[in-house]
């Protein structure tokens, strides 16, 4: 007879964990903790399995079905396991205009991965998103939590390469206008930089 192997709840030994993340809600609004819950999971185990999504249906309060819509309505959580290096690429207007579209198809050819897949090792998955909130400095490549902004295909090769060697470089910020740190807003009006 072949026995199932059996999974510790996640939060069973994380008793501190799961009270911070409760105490940030008052009792009435348990289910608000869901959100942070379900990141805490994917953060260690890189997807939230179905185990996983009824444990924290009852901790909340809330059917398991509940969890599992709003898992689905953001792209942020996955139901299998991604690569070590989760790539993002936003398929909206405003980044398609910008050659998001090119740069998903680079990456694409690249890998050797189409949207939701991942690689063998377990080193590279791919996904499509919708807004990655960052229209401005389109195209924008996400790798985990990191932002690349107005990435090239010859940076995306050279990012590629540095992730094989297990290396992630700083990500790239390329914000302007707006969105400008005071140094730069210095000097456009002609002060210290």
């Amino acid at each position: 007879m072949t026995e199932l192997p059996v999974h510790r709840p996640f939060f069973e030994d994380k008793a501190e964990l799961l009270a911070e993340v409760l105490g940030r809600y008052p009792e009435y609004g348990r289910r608000s903790a869901l959100m942070p819950l379900l990141w805490e999971v994917q953060r260690a185990e890189r997807h939230v399995s179905e185990a996983r999504l009824e444990e924290i249906a009852a901790i909340v309060g809330v059917t398991a079905t509940e969890v599992k819509g709003v898992m689905s309505f953001y792209s942020t959580y996955h139901e299998h396991p991604v690569g070590r290096y989760h790539l993002q690429v936003c398929r909206t207007l405003s980044c398609a205009l910008a050659g998001g579209d090119e740069l998903y198809a680079h990456l694409c050819e690249r890998t050797g991965l189409v949207n939701g897949e991942t690689d063998g090792e377990g080193r590279f998955s791919i996904q499509n998103v919708e807004c990655l909130g960052s229209c401005g400095t389109a195209p924008v490549l996400q790798v985990n939590d990191a932002y690349f902004e107005r990435v090239t295909r010859s940076q995306v090769d050279a990012l590629l390469e540095a992730m094989r060697r297990d290396e992630l470089p700083e990500p790239t910020r390329e914000r302007g206008g707006d969105n400008a740190g005071p140094e730069k807003a210095e000097r456009a009006e002609g002060g210290a930089a």
